[in-house]
Formats: structure tokens, C-alpha cells, sequence
């Protein structure tokens, strides 16, 4: 997945704030900012890119990403993902193969998946503790 070919068919603009799921084919560019979960149609050999401003706030499950933002959620990549410096995951990574640059964080599990198996499925549960008295 080497840059040169890597092909954008839809861009989410720096400005742009997408509210609500998102699935996609082919290469998807994201300067701005998504609320939701971002697939890529099963089977496919989509590609995300997200920009050092771009964000997403769900769930990714796509072939291939590059990651130079933020994401908070689970990435299930059984392809390549390509993490750059200035790139943070708030949430476990599943990947096929990794590249990640100095100056990366990903505060989750690392999880390498082969490409015969299906991206595992990860759902998250709100928890909430409360303590009570003095320790």
C-alpha cells in the first residue's frame, strides 16, 4: 500500500463534521471530523487515511489504514496499517501487518489477526464504580 497508490474517491473536508455511521469503498480521506463508526464494504480492499487534524470517535473496520490523527475506538485493519508520529488510538488495534513511527501512542491491546480470519468484533460496556466511605 505504498502511497503513490493510494487513490481518495470521498474526502471529509477540515470543516466538515459528520454525525452518524459511515460506510465506504475504495480510498477515504479524512481532514475533518466523524461521531460514529467508519466501515469499509466487507471484502473490499478500502483504504483509510486520516490527516494529523482529522478525528473519529467510533469504531474503524476497514483493509488498510494510515493513521497520522486520532482515533477513540477499536481499529480492526486485517490488512496494513501505517501509524505516523503524530498519530493517537484511544483503543485496540487489530491489524494484519503494522508500521508504526517514533512519537505514535496507542493506548489499547495490540492485536495482530491473520488474513483467513475475520476481524474480531469488539463491544464496549459502560462502567461505572462508585465507592463509598473512607479508605
Amino acid at each position: 500500500m505504498p502511497r503513490k497508490d493510494h487513490i481518495i474517491d470521498t474526502l471529509i473536508g477540515r470543516t466538515a463534521h459528520l454525525k452518524g455511521d459511515l460506510e465506504f469503498c475504495g480510498g477515504l480521506h479524512v481532514d475533518g471530523r466523524i461521531s460514529g463508526d467508519v466501515r469499509a464494504e466487507p471484502g473490499s480492499d478500502s483504504t483509510l487515511s486520516v490527516s494529523e487534524e482529522g478525528r473519529i470517535e467510533g469504531a474503524v473496520n476497514v483493509a488498510n489504514v494510515i493513521l497520522e490523527g486520532t482515533v477513540t475506538g477499536p481499529i480492526h485493519a486485517r490488512g496494513r496499517v501505517v501509524i505516523g508520529p503524530s498519530a493517537r488510538v484511544h483503543g485496540d488495534l487489530y491489524y494484519g501487518v503494522i508500521e508504526m513511527t517514533l512519537g505514535a501512542e496507542i493506548m489499547g491491546k495490540l492485536v495482530r489477526v491473520t488474513s483467513s480470519e475475520p476481524a474480531a468484533v469488539v463491544k464496549a460496556a459502560k462502567v461505572e464504580i462508585k465507592l463509598g466511605g473512607a479508605f
